[in-house]
């Protein structure tokens, strides 16, 4: 009978924890897909001609911060926590500005986040507390998941900075993203 309560404790203790990963999972994805949805509309309304504005001149402008954020969606999900060879800034156009148009840059945002949810949607949950070094500090997975929404909102209100700066009026916030 003992045997039995504290198999049910160990398995109850277990399937809480799946359930609480699972739910950060489910949490964490539909905050991805509605920065995604704000992101791409802030990319839609800036106008193509203003792409190459900067607020100063050591700032990126507002096309290398759409393609920076891209950038770091693939380093942190494929690279940093999957395992794959990071891609060489130096020669790698795939996720840089290049030659691309304000309508390639888009479908270039949208397909790396498409690519970095279905990567978290399959990443395993038990994963969730291995760590990494990054940029000098010790972090979970989970931690490092916190940290590219972080980075995400950073350059996007950098975006939306760029917008007002050029008379734009910014697309409305969308909440929980």
């Amino acid at each position: 009978m003992k045997r039995t309560m504290v198999f049910t404790a160990i398995l109850l203790s277990v399937s809480s924890a799946f359930a609480q990963e699972n739910k950060f999972i489910k949490e964490y994805l539909e905050r991805l897909e509605r920065s995604k949805d704000y992101l791409i509309l802030v990319a839609e309304t800036m106008p193509e001609d203003k792409y190459d504005f900067k607020a100063t001149k050591e700032s990126m402008s507002f096309a290398e911060n759409l393609m920076h954020i891209a950038w770091a969606m693939d380093w942190h999900s494929e690279s940093l926590m999957g395992g794959r060879e990071a891609r060489n800034w130096e020669t790698d156009v795939e996720l840089k500005v290049d030659q691309k148009s304000k309508k390639e840059m888009i479908a270039t945002i949208d397909y790396t986040f498409d690519k970095t949810i279905e990567f978290i949607k399959n990443f395993d949950t038990n994963r969730l507390e291995e760590r990494l070094e990054y940029f000098g500090a010790n972090r979970t997975k989970r931690q490092i998941l916190l940290l590219l929404t972080d980075h995400i909102t950073h350059h996007r209100a950098q975006m939306l900075v760029y917008m007002r700066l050029n008379g734009l009026k910014p697309p409305r916030y969308v909440l929980y993203q």
